[in-house]
């Protein structure tokens, strides 16, 4: 199982909007990450810059990675308003680099 960790982008002002999405996550969104193979699946937030740092285990691919089904397309779309996003509605992610861990 490999560990993956990326940054976003929070608007100012939107903290409670997007927990709030996140606490009525789509049923078939969380069933497709977990098929992917995503699970121990974090986002954190900080308040300071608006940067949400996700961490994720990966058994398959990325859910970076699941950007060509409807249903991921159909988040982005919803998501697009609060966050910085690419052209096609995909949060801007950043992959960061592991530098220690402690297990």
């Amino acid at each position: 199982m490999q560990r993956f960790a990326f940054k976003m982008k929070l608007k100012q002002g939107c903290e409670a909007e997007y927990k709030r999405r996140h606490d009525v996550i789509w049923p078939e969104l969380k069933h497709l990450l977990k098929e992917a193979g995503i699970s121990d699946y974090a986002i954190y937030l900080d308040e300071e810059t608006h940067t949400l740092f996700a961490v994720q285990k990966q058994s398959g691919g990325s859910s970076q990675d699941l950007g060509s089904t409807a249903i991921v397309q159909k988040w982005w779309a919803y998501m697009a308003d609060i966050m910085d996003t690419n052209p096609d509605n995909s949060p801007v992610s950043i992959p960061l680099r592991e530098v220690f861990y402690l297990e």
